[in-house]
């Protein structure tokens, strides 16, 4: 008789699980859920605020350039100036007493005597002790976040990832859906870039989804509704802020699901409206142009917000759950 026949099934399945292969990424993840867990144990602060600075900074080194390559297990970057004090002629690991001496911002979260701006737990220590200088309250995190970035902008951003985290439990929130369901009439192709008229010569900054009045419009992300209304150009929108600093814009409604509001959460797949042809005018304005969803993309770097082509990813989230679909 085998070992493996002496064993129940169940720890044989086990077993074979943990010996399969975890991926890069994967395995990135569950490193750093272990440190902000880890983190919160230590300093009481929930792991979800620390994520969200994690995460926030991991979003901006992706689009600039002036920052280090620390996209790896932890993202959270302090300039040298702000972890060792500016006039404190030592740049690397030091002792948290000398930097102290010089205003630095740098701690010793794991008491090896040194304060390492690149090891993950003087890091993430440093940063929540930044974040509760003020109290543990909200409004205590969001008034620390805008005394060390200084835009509203990010703090909403950072603020919008700890909620996501937090209602969701998981860091793991990079699902997307295809906005129209699959299973109605549309077409679409790369419109980014073609010239508009109305109110002012513009270029057109998404892809446009021909579809019939009334089909339903689904939330492409897990994230927040941000805004909820008319806007003379896109008529009746809604947008979605999710985990990477993307905002999602959905216009030309006809109407809006029941029920969806501004500060609602919502995941892929949530129907938040229905494709219409409103807009290019005063609110009510409709039937300026043919039935279709504009969808566009904005992506924020910390300092700005521009869009991008939204044609891609519309393309890639159309394809996998095409194939998501085929293979069950």
């Amino acid at each position: 008789m085998s070992k493996w026949s002496r064993l129940p099934m169940a720890c044989l399945i086990l077993y074979f699980l943990s010996a399969m292969p975890v991926s890069a990424e994967q395995r990135v993840t569950e490193e750093r859920a272990a440190y902000y867990e880890k983190m919160e144990r230590q300093t009481l602060l929930p792991w979800y605020y620390l994520a969200a600075v994690d995460q926030f900074e991991r979003n901006i080194q992706v689009v600039r350039d002036d920052l280090p390559d620390r996209t790896g297990t932890i993202s959270i970057h302090f300039p040298r100036s702000t972890w060792a004090g500016r006039l404190n002629p030592l740049k690397k690991t030091t002792t948290p007493a000398v930097i102290s001496f010089f205003s630095g911002r740098g701690l010793d979260g794991d008491q090896d005597g040194k304060a390492d701006p690149n090891d993950p737990d003087d890091v993430l220590f440093t940063m929540a002790t930044l974040l509760t200088k003020n109290g543990y309250l909200e409004s205590d995190i969001k008034k620390a976040l805008k005394d060390y970035y200084k835009k509203d902008a990010s703090v909403k951003q950072i603020m919008t990832i700890a909620a996501l985290y937090r209602h969701f439990d998981t860091i793991e929130l990079d699902g997307h859906a295809f906005p129209l369901p699959l299973g109605y009439n549309y077409s679409y192709r790369s419109t980014w870039g073609d010239k508009r008229g109305w109110g002012g010569r513009r270029m057109h900054e998404g892809t446009d989804l021909f579809a019939s009045y009334g089909v339903p419009v689904r939330a492409t992300t897990y994230g927040i509704i941000e805004i909820k209304g008319w806007n003379e150009y896109g008529g009746w929108r809604v947008g979605i802020r999710d985990v990477h600093n993307v905002y999602h814009y959905f216009a030309h409604l006809s109407g809006f699901e029941k029920g969806i509001k501004e500060g609602m959460i919502v995941k892929p797949g949530t129907v938040v409206g229905y494709v219409g042809s409103s807009g290019y005018g005063k609110p009510g304005t409709a039937g300026k142009f043919p039935p279709h969803l504009h969808y566009g993309m904005y992506k924020y770097n910390g300092r700005m917000e521009w869009a991008f082509d939204p044609y891609p990813s519309l393309s890639h989230w159309e394809q996998a759950e095409k194939a998501e679909k085929k293979s069950n």
